[in-house]
Parts: structure tokens; sequence; C-alpha cells
């Protein structure tokens, strides 16, 4: 009789999806495997990662359930597909070659910051990595600055050219080791090095700088006053010490960067709670993996806060803070006690340089050292900036640690072609989209600028060639003089693919619907978008009120059309958009009559050209929201005559508010707006008449700019609620869900006062997190637009105010 219960066997396989390549992954899948006594193999493929497992059902279970319920902390999982294995048995568990199939999937990791235990390393004498600048694991170091194929491996990035060293190889090929299938690992013996020289030709004398190496002489020189070009894992920064006014002055010269702020680089949370207020979520987000630059309210002096250059951040009450997210940081700042400044290696509104060669051409005026190192950089990208608001980590530039991590498709969006999507001309960003996701890119910038419009262009190349992805349908911009939609129509008749035109406005609502899950089916949402300019059936427009899905946007109410005399002047020069909006109403003369004390009557008197212009065809209607802070701004005396950068004169405004008046004064001394409607067209619109006229009292009485501005901010953020509630109550036969976008939702204080009041009177508020609010976010939302279009209708016709271009 046979006394021995029978073992019954099964097997299983699994194709997992997500951002599943590169976080360590496959050792953790064969840690289990040992662990419950199964054999089979793991491999990257294109489309994710392959598991195939044997063994007995219930520790089959225990795998999966370790699987679903415990993936590595760096991973995503967004889809896992079970397929029936038809290959033999294996003896053991083994990690396979990755296969090169023509499938693909669109995810790959974002580079991510350093990890404590690399950062304890470097500095620790006895380890093997002591003050090693390459130093990495499985959960840290770069991923998409280095790859140059799919799927994630060595042989497939820019280390392919360091062979490890035994030493690493057996860290590599160690399942219980944190180095585990790294692709990045490397030491002294084998990896990339870092060196130091002076761009000048000269030699650097190291000796006289420091007692280590050439990374810590780095932070005596910039102690000393110098400008140094560093390399990091996405491009060249600029450093120079940021408390020092006449170095900070000699960048901003060199640089071509007048005003626009710089960001900051602090050794640790220590040194920035010096300088700025830090919040837990704050302190959270400069520790998480993807290490951006965190915007922070800036600590008073008179509230015990140090003293920075104060060219740093002109007219601001935010700086921008980054923690080191290198190895070869954390090096540099180890005996720095104050902030530097850590901006962007490149002459302004130009691509930040990515080799040597682009500094010694590019940088040599500006920069008299270059700490370069000889591990290649495959793509460039720019530091993420984030800000908290309400509690939540917002994404204002969406770029390294965050792209290209893809979007999952909200609920309905289970099979759409093929889509990319060319974003706008600012702050540009394009988008890939299929039925695996959707890959919004990292931060481009501003088209017009032709060295970046070449680097947008290069970026769609490779993105495109990184994923394998051909697209059937394009989405660009409807507005015809945008480039982007210029290159869109390009890339379709190369394609050979079909152009869909999306409205500006449209796209920001779709975008907002996109990032926070909203399904293709769910009801219209009331959407506001308040931005500088967009396109809308021949108007510009820029202050909106929507009814919209994703296949449909109606305007239900606007900001008044007011005059854009000069037309780009005017986004250059904003006492225009203040001329404009005084004489819309009223006379210069009967200006001069009323308010001729008013040195800003003196002011627009000295600019009598401005009439003629606004009576030319140089002075189109715009119903723009942030043309309004322009001029608001201006006529209270901020960045009256010429800004450097786009939002320069808004944020200004916003940062004097004076916070007692904006909390606690009386409501009623908030600047009044009204609702009439336009004569044309019956459309509601917010009517800023009365606020002029209570603002231009305010000057008269001498009233000081900080409490101006606090009245201002809290009468728009009123007659913006009151017009929502209005038109939900006549528009919406239940109340709708209110989505905000648009860049003007940048500005904190307005988000806080308009979100906060619409909660209060019972509505669901969707706002950006993950995508910016601003024209970086266009991209997502013109590939939702696209997508729903093709899906609820099954070609590209899109009702409402979408147009159409085959």
């Amino acid at each position: 009789m046979n006394t021995h219960a029978t073992i019954i066997e099964d097997a299983r396989g699994y194709l997992i999806k997500g951002i599943v390549q590169g976080v360590g992954f496959r050792p953790t899948l064969k840690r289990w495997a040992i662990a419950h006594a199964l054999v089979g193999y793991t491999r990257n493929t294109p489309e994710g990662l392959e598991v195939a497992v044997w063994g007995q059902p219930s520790n089959l279970d225990a795998f999966e359930a370790a699987l679903r319920q415990r993936p590595p902390a760096l991973s995503r999982i967004d889809q896992i597909i079970t397929f029936t294995l038809n290959t033999a048995k294996p003896h053991t568990f083994d990690t396979q070659e990755s296969t090169l199939a023509d499938s693909h999937t669109l995810a790959i990791s974002p580079d991510v910051g350093m990890c404590e235990d690399c950062l304890a390393e470097i500095f620790d004498p006895l380890a093997n990595r002591f003050r090693y600048p390459f130093t990495n694991c499985t959960n840290c170091g770069p991923r998409f600055t280095i790859i140059r194929d799919m799927p994630y491996d060595r042989a497939r990035t820019s280390m392919s050219e360091f062979t490890m060293c035994t030493a690493c190889e057996s860290e590599y090929n160690d399942t219980d080791d944190r180095r585990c299938h790294a692709q990045p690992i490397a030491c002294y013996h084998c990896g990339p090095i870092a060196h130091l020289r002076r761009l000048d030709g000269h030699v650097v004398c190291i000796d006289s700088f420091t007692q280590t190496d050439e990374l810590d002489a780095v932070c005596s020189l910039i102690k000393a006053g110098a400008i140094v070009a560093i390399k990091g894992i996405g491009g060249f920064h600029l450093a120079c010490d940021a408390t020092n006014q006449e170095t900070v002055a000699q960048l901003r010269s060199r640089k071509r960067r007048p005003d626009k702020p710089l960001a900051l680089m602090a050794r640790d949370e220590q040194v920035i709670r010096r300088y700025a207020k830090l919040s837990t979520v704050e302190a959270e987000l400069l520790q998480a993996k993807e290490a951006p630059i965190v915007l922070l309210d800036a600590l008073p002096v008179s509230a015990g806060g140090q003293v920075l250059a104060d060219n740093v951040a002109p007219q601001q009450n935010v700086l921008g803070f980054m923690l080191p997210y290198t190895p070869l940081h954390a090096l540099i700042m180890r005996r720095m006690d104050r902030p530097i400044v850590m901006t962007s290696g490149n002459v302004s509104d130009e691509p930040q340089c990515v080799h040597a060669q682009d500094v010694d051409a590019r940088l040599s005026d500006i920069a008299e050292y270059i700490v370069d190192h000889n591990r290649p950089i495959e793509r460039r990208i720019d530091d993420s900036v984030v800000r908290v608001v309400d509690e939540i980590p917002r994404v204002v530039r969406r770029a390294r640690g965050y792209a290209p991590a893809n979007l999952p498709l909200p609920q309905g969006f289970g099979t759409p072609p093929s889509i990319l999507t060319l974003g706008g001309d600012l702050k540009n960003t394009f988008c890939l989209l299929d039925s695996t996701g959707a890959v919004l890119s990292h931060h481009i910038g501003e088209l017009s600028n032709p060295f970046i419009h070449d680097d947008y262009v290069k970026a769609i190349e490779d993105l495109t060639r990184l994923f394998t992805f051909t697209p059937d349908y394009l989405v660009a911009d409807a507005h015809p003089d945008y480039y982007s939609n210029k290159h869109a129509k390009i890339l379709a008749e190369s394609n050979e693919a079909t152009l869909i035109e999306a409205q500006h406005h449209h796209a920001h609502v779709a975008s907002c619907l996109f990032e926070n899950g909203r399904a293709l089916t769910a009801p219209p949402v009331l959407g506001i978008v308040l931005d500088g300019l967009g396109y809308w059936d021949g108007a510009l427009c820029g202050g909106e009120f929507v009814r919209a899905d994703y296949t449909q946007c109606t305007r239900l109410g606007t900001f008044k059309p007011v005059a854009l005399p000069g037309r780009e002047k005017a986004m250059v020069e904003p006492w225009r958009n203040t001329a404009a909006h005084l004489l819309a109403e009223t006379s210069l003369s009967a200006l001069q009559m009323n308010f001729e004390a008013l040195e800003l009557i003196d002011f627009l008197t000295e600019r009598s050209e401005i009439q003629a212009i606004l009576d030319s065809p140089h002075a189109p209607l715009a119903s723009s929201a942030g043309r309004l802070f322009d001029a608001v701004a201006a006529a209270v005396g901020i960045c009256r005559e010429t800004i450097s950068f786009e939002g320069q004169a808004a944020i200004a405004l916003e940062a004097i508010v004076d916070q007692e008046v904006l909390q606690n004064e009386n409501p009623l001394l908030a600047y009044p707006f009204s609702i009439p409607n336009l004569p044309d067209t019956g459309m509601p619109y917010i009517e800023p008449l009365a606020m002029w006229q209570a603002l231009l009292g305010d000057l008269i009485l001498k009233t000081p700019p900080a409490t101006i501005a606090a009245r201002f901010h809290k009468g728009l953020a009123q007659i913006i609620v009151q017009m929502t509630t209005t038109l939900a109550e006549k528009k919406f036969e239940t109340p709708p869900t209110i989505a905000l976008s648009g860049g003007v939702w940048q500005n904190k204080t307005l988000t806080q006062r308009v979100s906060a009041a619409l909660r209060d009177q019972g509505f669901t508020v969707l706002q950006h997190a993950q995508v910016p609010t601003n024209d970086g976010g266009l991209a997502l939302g013109q590939a939702a637009i696209g997508a729903a279009a093709l899906l609820k209708h099954g070609s590209p016709t899109v009702n409402g105010e979408t147009t159409v271009c085959a």
C-alpha cells in the first residue's frame, strides 16, 4: 500500500505592466520564488515584466499574493495579465535575458533621487564607495536619462561602456543585495569618474582648495565667489553662493536672466529652515524619491530668517529649494553651511547644456569652472518644481523624477488608438497615448525660441523611437499660429496620420478630468479656465467658464473682453493692459480730470500713443484673466513698464498681499465686480469697472499696495464663486463638479479662497496635482479629447468647439 500523498503541482504565468523595470522587481520575484519553493523564470519584455512559476498551488497563491500586495517600493503596477504556460518546467528560478519583441508599453521609471542607504555609504570611510559620486542601488539613481532602448537593461543604457568589476558584478547578481540588477551599478574601479577643470584652460591647483578631493574643492570655490558649471543627471547646472549679492548679480548678467527666481540647493533640511518655512508635507516632499524643487514661503528676517542675496528671488516671498539628489551633489554640499544657487546650465530661454563641449561653447562666459563626468546623458531634463497647496503637492513643472511616469487611463478609455499630441507653445510638453496609458513628456519650454523648438522636435523623435510608438492620430492646439500646430501638420503628413485640432481651454479642462480619473461617460463639469491667452473660434480668450466633458466644450461665461494693445507687446509691457482696462469705459481726458493727482495717470498721459493703438487693428479683444492681473499690478506700480518672464507681474502682486487684510478685513471692503451680459451674445461676463473705481480711489487715499493687492484677490475670488454658483443653477440640472485649470490657478491665494468657498457650498472641486495646471498640462488634455472623440464616435469628428482637419 502506498502511504505517500500525491504532490499536485501547477504553473502560472504573469505579464506585469506599469513601472516595473529598473525598480528591483526581478530580484524581488526571485526571492519570493525561492522562499515559496517555486521554480521558473522572469525577464523584461517591451510589454512589461514577465514571470512564470511552477509549484504547489498553496505556494503559488502565496507568491501571487506577495506580487499583488507587496511590490517593490519604486514600482507601480497598472495591470497584471495571466497567461497559460506552454514551456517545460525548469529546475531552478532564473532571471533570463530580456526579449526584444516589436510590442511596447508606455512605461519607463523616471530618475530617482539618492536613497538614505547610498547617502550613508558615501560618507562612511570604511565603505567601498566612500566619496564615490556615482553610488546608486536598485532604490535610487538615474533611469530615464541613461536609457537608450527598451527594455531597460544595462546593455541598453549609457552605462554599457563601463564593464562591471568583479565586486560590482557579484552585487549585481546577488538577489539578497540591494544592488541586485541595479543597471547603473559602479564603483571607483569600474565606473564613471568626475573631474574639475577651469573653463579658461588654466590648471586647477586642487591642494589650495581642499585636502580631500575635487568635489570638496568645488565647495571651497563656491564659497570664494566662483560660478561653477556642474554636470548632473539630466544636464548641467550653474552654481554659486546664494548669499553673495555680487556673484548672483554676475550670474544673472552673464546668463541674461534679470528677474526670474533662481533655484536653490541646501545641504539638508536644517539649512533650509533658516531661510524658509517648512511644513510637514513640504519636508516630506523635499525628501521624496522625485527630489523636486519645492516652492516654500520665505522666512522673514523679523521671524528669525537668515538673509539671502536679495537678487535671488526679487519681488517674491517664495523660495525654490531642493536637497542634493545625487551623491555628486551631496559630496559638493557636505561642508556648505549656506544655500547655493543651482540654476539650469544655459543662457536664458535656451536648452540646458548636456555635454562638456556645449559648456565650453555656450557657458565659458558665465562660469569659471566645470565639474564634468564621463557618463553620457541620453536626454536632457530639467528639475521638477512643486508647490504644496491645501496640503497637497501640486506639480508646477513636470520633469526629473516625475516624467515619463505614465498616467493610467480613466474608466471608459480602454482601447484607444495610438495618439501623439503636440501641446502648446508655452511651457510645452507633448504626450503619447494608447491602450497602455498616457505618457506626458518632460518639460520642453517656450517654442518661440528656435533652440527650444529644435530640442522639441528631437525629443518627440526620441520618445516615439524609445517606445516604438507610431501614432495613428495627432492632436494639436487649434491656434493656427502656434509652432506646435505647424509641427503637427508636418508630422501628420509624414506619418500619414489624421490631425485633430483641439480648442485650448477644452484641453485644459480635459487634462484636469483625465488626471483625476474622471470616467469617459461621466456628466459634464463646470470648468473654470483662467490663463493668459488662448484661441477660440477666432477670438482670444483667457478667462472662461465652460460646460465640458471629454468630447464637448461650450462657453457659459467669460471675463470682460478688453483690448490687447500691441498684441505681443501687451504680454511683456503690463502698463498697456492697465491703459486698456481704464480706457475701456472712459477717456484719457476724463481720467486726467478725475484722477489728476495720481502718478499713474501722469505715466499714461506721457504715452499718448496708447489711444491710437487701442483704435488700431493691433489691439484685438481678449478675455484674459492673466492680463487683468498684469493691469492691476502695473496700476499699483509693480512691474509697470516691462516684465522678463511670463507671469512676473501677477506673481509679484500676490507676493505683496497683506495677509491680515486678506483674512480679517471686512469682506465689504473687497473690490467689487459685477456680472452683466455681453450685448452681442447675452453671455454673462465679469465686469471689473467697479473694481477699477475702488482701486483708483484707494490710490488717491495712498492706501498701501499690499492692502490693494489683498482687496483685489479677495474681490476676484468672490466674483468667481458668484459666477460659478449662478451658472451651476441656470445651466445644470443637478449641481455640477467644478474643474479648475489654467496657469492663473498657480496663484495660491486665489486658488485657496475659490476652492474653499466652492467646497463650503457643497461642490466637488477637481484640481491638478500630478500634471501642471498651466500649459504644461495641455498635451494630456489634447490626448484625452482625441481619444474620447475616436472612442465615442468612431471618427475624429468632435462636437462642440473642437475642430478637425483630416
